[in-house]
């Protein structure tokens, strides 16, 4: 159960508290590096589903196999995640994420192979690549960012992560038809983010000293703090609705009689406008701590938009809202994992849970509305079902947005349980 207690985020310069990176010459040079990792978060994985369409005219895939596509790399973070933070502990931060870019830029050259083997395989190893990220970068921020400005940074990241996302989306397919090889082009153009901010962290790899040399333990998973899971499940459900829109609106749209390209911009729309509600929540939330009903709130605004999606006269209005609640919880989703936790390390650990529970609900997202698209020859039932998940999320959002931290197991009471 959840402690009682809050707890005083420990010092980040004290020795034996976890992996730490070398001290930049700047912050702004921090602030680079992991923006370029941003940048890689979802380039690769966002443009599948404008592709799909292609994708499965020219492999012959059906829609539960398009969705197990889709919901291939959040199994994989799912499975992935846990291990970052001991791997994180043992090898160093720097060195683990320079080389995920390498392993990304790899797995980006495998899935565009034209083999459906290699699509299946290189979509697994780029993701894994990609949860090392996802794990290590709200640490990177809990260590090295002051309390107060944790939002404004993560939101930075989410931005510079949803407008490449966002690009991905509405370049994709006009890449594929523009250029030799087609939707497998269209797949391997993101490869260009990994090679530009791998040797920038090769050089961040300098002095890069592994926790574990130290000798202190990796701090564990906080199973069991209820704050945590409130957390996990917020990431959960938000990803759970993210990566269906991602899969999906294009399908969806394209059922109503739009073009795969006018649905494919139609996806890029509704991503910058979850990229300005991602840089305007830091702004309306700025010295309140406590934002239950932020989460909630935004949540809402998502249940809306799925249940507007059924009226094809107001698709755009359906995107306003969807991007508008969804850009404001992806925020708050990977904020909370920094501010909620009662140390770097533990932010490390807090992330991995996080991302590995929460990937592991999100992952029933893409390939269940396929198979209910297959059921019921129609996309009712599942936008139905998106509404009530995005109901729930707004319960487990104002859980996590409350003003509380998971102990640090050295600071943790003895007692006092609730």
């Amino acid at each position: 159960m959840e402690r009682s207690a809050d707890v005083t985020a420990p010092d980040a310069t004290a020795p034996g508290r976890g992996t730490r990176l070398p001290a930049p010459a700047a912050p702004v040079g921090l602030l680079v590096a992991v923006l370029l990792v941003a940048a890689n978060l979802r380039a690769t994985l966002t443009g599948v589903g404008t592709l799909l369409p292609d994708i499965e005219r020219g492999s012959g895939l059906s829609s539960t196999w398009g969705g197990l596509l889709n919901t291939l790399p959040l199994l994989t973070f799912a499975a992935t995640s846990p291990l970052v933070a001991r791997a994180s502990h043992r090898y160093g931060t720097a060195k683990l994420l320079a080389g995920s870019l390498a392993v990304l830029a790899c797995g980006t050259v495998i899935r565009s192979l034209p083999s459906d083997i290699a699509l299946f395989a290189g979509t697994a190893v780029l993701s894994a690549a990609i949860a090392c990220g996802n794990v290590l970068l709200p640490a990177v921020i809990r260590r090295h960012v002051p309390g107060p400005r944790i939002h404004t940074v993560s939101a930075l990241y989410v931005t510079v992560m949803g407008l490449v996302a966002a690009v991905s989306s509405g370049i994709s397919v006009p890449v594929a038809h523009a250029l030799p090889g087609g939707w497998h082009t269209g797949l391997a153009w993101g490869i260009v983010f990994a090679v530009a901010a791998l040797p920038v962290w090769l050089l961040r790899t300098r002095g890069d000293t592994p926790a574990a040399s130290t000798g202190a333990a990796p701090a564990p998973t906080p199973w069991r703090s209820a704050l945590a899971w409130k957390v996990s499940f917020f990431m959960g459900l938000q990803s759970f609705g993210f990566y269906t829109i991602i899969a999906w609106l294009p399908s969806i749209l394209a059922r109503q009689g739009m073009s795969s390209t006018a649905a494919g911009w139609m996806l890029f729309y509704y991503q910058v406008v979850a990229l300005t509600a991602g840089l305007v929540v830091p702004l309306a939330t700025r010295g309140r701590p406590d934002q239950r009903f932020t989460a909630a709130g935004a949540s809402l605004l998502v249940a809306a938009g799925f249940l507007l999606l059924l009226v094809p006269a107001v698709t755009v209005v359906a995107c306003t809202l969807l991007g508008l609640g969804g850009g404001a919880c992806l925020v708050l989703a990977l904020g909370f994992q920094s501010q909620r936790a009662g140390g770097p390390g533990q932010a490390a650990a807090l992330a991995g849970m996080a991302q590995s529970i929460g990937y592991l609900v999100a992952a029933t997202g893409p390939l269940l509305l396929g198979a209910l698209h297959d059921g019921t020859g129609g996309w009712t039932v599942p936008l139905v079902l998106l509404a009530a998940v995005s109901l729930a999320m707004a319960a487990a959002g104002h859980g996590a947005g409350r003003d509380r931290r998971v102990p640090a197991p050295e600071a943790a009471p003895e007692s006092g349980t609730r």
